[in-house]
């Protein structure tokens, strides 16, 4: 028999992580809250598309079917061909739907045998017979609970859903003082199409953010208020959001996905020559971005509205904060459908709407949007039963989260996380990452000792501070893809060079097919 390996959650990440597991011999068990797969994409906003073009958005060995033409496909199809590859590699029987973990415990060395370790586990090993991973599941349905005890534990529960970022307000300026309705953009997303319409049309609406949530909720307000009960959406930052994927006629790829792209940035354990490089060749690294900022600038007319962000496309990219604009948005700014408003501060609650700080009048709403994102490390914390563990996995509130390769801690083990980090691509970044942890799980390599991946992590963390600036939290790889994929490419012993040729190898964008084989 197979060793035991729980899976919690059955989006993308998790189905990927199923297909490695059992493709090198093992039993996963996929635990899942919904009724169905597809995690984040179950559920969106009507008008919500891929942010990222489909080639680049896509499983290394399953194409996008030929129906499917469009660069951003939309929300059904982008679910329907996750379900399709769970149906293609026969997946969904080692999904147990409608169930909900409560808590996951480690039982086996006590926490101070397991604080003296040097090694991952005590011996670098994924497994132990010590050591396993207990933890109660609750049918939804039923309500019954069982007990399951497994050798390892995948945590794939995502970071975009179930815990929603509420902004924190002074006492008597929340929304209790309020007479209009609150509600974030996750309650919006989980109505059905009519009912969202229904509940936004002849409501002056106030949208709370300035990321792809936000955007898509202020366009479909306009579309059923129109100017009669303009939108308005409130932001702290403006961003660089594109307008498309070819900025002046050149694919964004070329300039950001390649090589040589990231030979003008630092790099986390670079040599001396390729940090010589890197300082080089920074006023290529400064005009790449400003020929991208000039074509967003000028395609979406940003100097007229005031919205030209102070940062650098580069920090934007780095943060992973891209995303595309919908189509008309600046056009219903125009037309006054949509009224833009900054908070560089903070904004509070009065009876009739909205107060800006520094401002002396109100915005007057009926009903407030808080498109402010989720909190994926409290979801992720909370899943675990020790405190120890939880503090672990947070690590420091001034750095990014303490994974090694962003899948393991140190401390933690017998425990990968997957689809945490973010990346220009997260089905791409997610399936490398499985990948990886496949090859460990079935020994391919064993990991460095604790402090040497504690020092890793110390250098992605000065990269992503050093390139991300205050979004460093996100711990985004999008601007290093391919140096990140080459360190577990040569963790599994692949070659990491996936190119034919030395101007292929520097110049061709990477994506998903150039991983298909080892």
């Amino acid at each position: 028999m197979g060793k035991k390996v729980a899976i919690i959650g059955a989006g993308a990440s998790g189905l990927l992580a199923c297909k490695y597991t059992l493709s090198k011999g093992f039993q996963p068990i996929v635990f899942e809250s919904a009724s169905t797969i597809g995690g984040v994409w179950t559920k969106t906003i009507e008008t919500t598309k891929l942010q990222t073009p489909r080639e680049v958005y896509q499983f290394s060995d399953f194409p996008w079917p030929s129906s499917v033409t469009e660069d951003f496909p939309n929300q059904h199809q982008v679910l329907d061909y996750i379900k399709s590859y769970a149906h293609h590699f026969d997946l969904l029987k080692h999904i147990k739907f409608n169930t909900e973990v409560c808590g996951i415990e480690y039982e086996g060395s006590s926490e101070d045998e397991m604080q003296a370790r040097s090694l991952w586990g005590g011996s670098g090993e994924p497994f132990s017979s010590k050591g396993k991973w207990k933890f109660v599941v609750e049918d939804k349905q039923s309500l019954s609970t069982e007990i399951y005890v497994v050798d390892f534990v995948i945590l794939c529960i995502g970071r975009f859903s179930d815990v929603p970022n509420i902004p924190e307000f002074p006492s008597n300026k929340g929304p209790e003082v309020f007479d209009g309705e609150v509600i974030h953009s996750m309650d919006y997303a989980a109505m059905d199409y009519d009912s969202a319409r229904r509940f936004v049309r002849g409501k002056q609406v106030t949208v709370v953010g300035f990321q792809k949530s936000a955007l898509d909720i202020a366009m479909e307000c306009s579309n059923t208020n129109g100017l009669e009960h303009p939108c308005t959406v409130l932001y702290k930052t403006e961003h660089w959001n594109v307008p498309d994927y070819l900025p002046w006629g050149v694919p964004l790829a070329c300039l950001y996905l390649n090589r040589f792209s990231e030979l003008l940035v630092h790099k986390p354990g670079e040599g001396i020559l390729l940090s010589l490089l890197a300082t080089i060749l920074s006023p290529l690294r400064w005009a790449f971005s400003k020929f991208v900022e000039s074509y967003i600038t000028k395609k979406l007319g940003l100097a007229k509205y005031g919205m030209v962000p102070k940062h650098s496309f580069l920090q934007e990219i780095s943060s992973c904060l891209i995303s595309t604009v919908p189509e008309k948005f600046y056009d219903r700014v125009q037309e006054g459908s949509i009224i833009l408003k900054k908070s560089p501060s903070s904004f509070s609650f009065c009876q009739e709407g909205i107060l800006v700080e520094g401002e002396s009048s109100h915005v007057k709403t009926d009903l407030v949007i808080l498109a402010t994102g989720y909190r994926g490390d409290k979801k992720l914390k909370d899943i675990f039963v020790s405190p120890t563990f939880q503090d672990y996995i947070a690590g420091s509130p001034n750095a990014t989260l303490p994974l090694y390769r962003e899948c393991i801690h140190g401390r933690i083990p017998q425990l990968a996380v997957i689809g945490f980090s973010e990346s220009v691509s997260n089905l791409y970044t997610s399936e490398m990452r499985c990948r990886w942890l496949a090859e460990l799980l079935g020994g391919t390599f064993k990991l460095p000792s604790i402090k040497e991946m504690e020092k890793d992590v110390e250098k992605w963390d000065e990269y992503a501070k050093r390139y991300s600036g205050k979004y460093y939290r996100r711990s985004c790889i999008g601007a290093l893809h391919i140096w990140y994929n080459d360190q577990l490419c040569k963790d599994m012993g692949w070659n990491p060079r996936r190119k034919k040729g030395l101007l292929a190898e520097l110049f061709e964008p990477y994506g998903p097919t150039d991983y298909v084989s080892s």
